[in-house]
C-alpha cells in the first residue's frame, strides 16, 4: 500500500511564500514522474509543476519564475517552493507520483495525497 501525505499548506499574503512537501511511503519499488496539481473553486484542477527521476521539469505558464519544483530521491519527498503569490494562486494543492510497486512489467500507477490549501488574501 502507497501512502502520499503532503504538508506545508496555509494563509500567506499576496508576496509572501510557502513551501509545500509530499512524503511517499508504503510499498515502493522505485518512482518516477512527482508533481503538484491544484484546484480552485469552481475550476478544473490543473497541473502546476512536475519533475521526473533524473530531474527534469516543466511548469504551468502561470507560476512560471515565482515557483520551484524539486525532489528528495533518498526521502521519496517532493517539494513546491512558491514565492511572489498571488490571491490567484488560491487552491487545494495536491502531489501526484507515478510509483512503481514491483519489478515487474506493468506495476506502475499514479498516487495522489489528499491536499493542502493554500490561501493567498490580505
Amino acid at each position: 500500500q502507497v501512502q502520499l501525505v503532503e504538508s506545508g499548506g496555509g494563509l500567506v499574503q499576496p508576496g509572501g511564500s510557502l513551501r509545500l512537501s509530499c512524503a511517499a511511503s508504503g510499498s515502493i519499488f522505485s518512482i518516477n514522474a512527482m508533481g503538484w496539481f491544484r484546484q480552485a473553486p469552481g475550476k478544473q484542477r490543473e497541473l502546476v509543476a512536475a519533475i521526473q527521476s533524473g530531474g527534469s521539469t516543466n511548469y504551468a505558464d502561470s507560476v512560471k519564475g515565482r515557483f520551484t519544483i524539486s525532489r528528495d530521491n533518498a526521502k521519496n519527498t517532493v517539494y513546491l517552493q512558491m514565492n511572489s503569490l498571488k490571491p490567484e494562486d488560491t487552491a487545494m494543492y495536491y502531489c501526484y507520483a507515478f510509483i512503481i510497486t514491483k519489478p515487474i512489467k506493468d506495476s506502475g500507477m499514479n498516487y495522489w495525497g489528499k491536499g493542502t490549501l493554500v490561501t493567498v488574501s490580505s
